[in-house]
């Protein structure tokens, strides 16, 4: 019996899980409710024993039916990136390479990523969008780039794939004449915080109301790196940066490093990641182009 289970029987009895009633199912499947009832019915047969408890208004999951339902979602996901496997090595090489990237990735190596990438595929138009924070993932999750280099943004969308690249040291600074220089380290977080922080920002709907690592809630909003680094050597406040965007200021003064207390809020590293979406990871040209922003 159990040889004869689907994958859209799996498919319909997690829709029944998470949407919490067999026509709420329905809908999401674009099915009729008798369908979705069926479906799981004969689901039922097939396993044994009952998936959900029908007594109440709405359908529960049974103890067994919760047992089953991360096997189900991990059977299902496996078939959904088989598929998208599939379909990427029928599409071939891609007509053109659609990359956000992360404003924090050091255009040093981003610019020799793109040099080999232009002589291994020069027929393969490449398009750079950089950008920061969720606005690095919003045109991934809309289907507007194959890829994006996520760092400044703390979370990967369970509808996305990552590929770990490399770490990003950051460093706290501000301008040699700034009063936070002057100030013994460690410097308390609430010391910092009657300072003005300069806070890197971005328009992305993923980032509205949030706040990461700001000290200082009446800081000044950037949305342009380049601002910010202009901002903080002209001594208009206090920030993190990228450590290779400052090592020129830190090593001619015109820069301090800021030796912050100890904080989970403000760390010290940002994780460079490659990431696609599940339904459509990259082709041979996107694997190379990961490959090299790694290597390079």
């Amino acid at each position: 019996m159990l040889d004869g289970m689907s994958i859209d029987q799996l498919r319909t009895f997690i829709a029944a899980a998470e949407e919490g009633s067999f026509s709420a199912a329905g809908r999401k499947l674009r099915r009729a409710q008798s369908v979705v009832s069926q479906t799981l019915a004969n689901l039922e047969a097939q396993v044994g024993f009952p998936l959900f408890d029908r007594s109440g208004r709405y359908p529960r999951l049974t103890e067994q039916g919760r047992a089953l339902l991360d096997s189900a979602r991990a059977a299902a996901g496996s078939m959904d990136s088989f598929k998208a496997r599939a379909r990427t090595l029928a599409e071939g090489l891609e007509p053109e390479l659609s990359v956000a990237v992360d404003v924090m990735y050091p255009i040093a190596r981003l610019t020799e990523a793109v040099r080999a990438f232009h002589q291994e595929f020069p027929a393969t138009p490449l398009r750079l969008d950089v950008e920061v924070l969720g606005a690095v993932v919003q045109p991934l999750l809309a289907g507007k780039c194959r890829l994006a280099v996520i760092g400044s943004y703390p979370e990967v969308p369970p509808e996305c794939e990552t590929d770990f690249l490399f770490e990003v040291p950051l460093v706290a600074v501000a301008a040699a004449g700034h009063p936070l220089a002057a100030v013994p380290p460690p410097i308390a977080r609430r010391e910092a915080a009657k300072h003005v922080q300069l806070i890197l920002t971005d328009r992305s709907a993923l980032t509205e109301g949030r706040q990461f690592g700001v000290l200082n809630p009446q800081g000044w909003r950037l949305a342009d790196l380049g601002a910010k680094h202009a901002f903080l050597r002209a001594g208009l406040g206090f920030g993190g940066m990228p450590r290779h965007m400052v090592e020129a200021d830190l090593a001619a003064g015109t820069l301090v490093e800021l030796q912050m207390e100890a904080s989970a809020v403000l760390g010290m590293a940002f994780s460079m990641y490659a990431s696609w979406r599940k339904d459509a990871p990259p082709g041979p040209a996107g694997r190379r182009f990961i490959e090299l922003l790694r290597q390079a």
